[in-house]
């Protein structure tokens, strides 16, 4: 229960001082669940938005209920997603009775001009902060490349194109890759059982052949203990055959 209550306060503070979407809560999310709690590494934070940002809805809320399963299962994710849509509905529902007296008031105004300014910073440097943590790694830089080079161009050319698209289309191309390379470790696999009964079978012919070259020798050693016996009991004869001689 006392978890359970944790995970609730926790993303309801960030529901309550997160303006400006999803995107502007991840710098606040990441020092409390990486930082703070210690719930969640960094790594499984970059696949999470990867994640959230892939199924339908808000990446808050979705990021919520992730976090809050991967703690306490279904209770847990629960917990959490109230806990991060409860305060925009008090927010949205108070302001709603106050609408035109809100929208109308030029100080209201001047102090979203400022949080838009402070909101667009604080997902450029969660953006920038991503790139340097992503692995280096040929295909990832590829497709920022890619992405990167058609938003700009789509922008330039006034061009209208889903995000949908360059979601899906890193998806596919990350299940190819995946395929790919998962093919090649299970060929080297085949490749190394292959050869090891090869060389165990080299080590026992080699050991069979050592075993006999012992034996030739053992064997060999008998025979000239042998023969060095009897030779000496041919002496010994020679010696007593002279003595009755004399």
């Amino acid at each position: 229960m006392k978890a359970l209550l944790e995970l609730f306060l926790t993303f309801f503070k960030l529901g309550l001082f997160t303006f400006g979407g999803g995107y502007a809560m991840l710098p606040q999310l990441k020092e409390t669940v990486i930082e703070k709690k210690k719930w969640l590494t960094e790594d499984e934070v970059l696949n999470m938005i990867a994640i959230s940002e892939s199924t339908p809805g808000p990446i808050a809320i979705n990021m919520a209920t992730f976090i809050g399963h991967k703690q306490k299962g279904f209770w847990g994710s629960l917990m959490a997603t109230i806990g991060v849509v409860l305060p925009s509905l008090i927010i949205i529902f108070i302001v709603s009775l106050f609408f035109e007296q809100f929208v109308n008031n030029k100080y209201v105004a001047y102090a979203f001009v400022g949080i838009k300014c402070a909101v667009a910073f604080l997902i450029f440097k969660t953006g920038i902060e991503m790139l340097i943590k992503m692995k280096k790694k040929v295909l990832n830089v590829l497709m920022f490349s890619l992405v990167f080079l058609a938003l700009i161009l789509f922008d330039i050319f006034a061009v209208k194109f889903s995000s949908i698209i360059f979601i899906l289309f890193g998806g596919i191309i990350g299940i190819i890759a995946y395929a790919i390379s998962n093919r090649k470790t299970r060929e080297i696999e085949n490749e190394e059982d292959l050869t090891k009964p090869e060389s165990t079978s080299t080590d026992e012919n080699a050991k069979v052949e050592e075993s006999l070259k012992d034996k030739e020798e053992t064997s060999f050693n008998n025979e000239d203990n042998e023969n060095n016996v009897e030779d000496k009991k041919e002496d010994n004869k020679k010696h007593l055959n002279n003595k009755e001689v004399k």
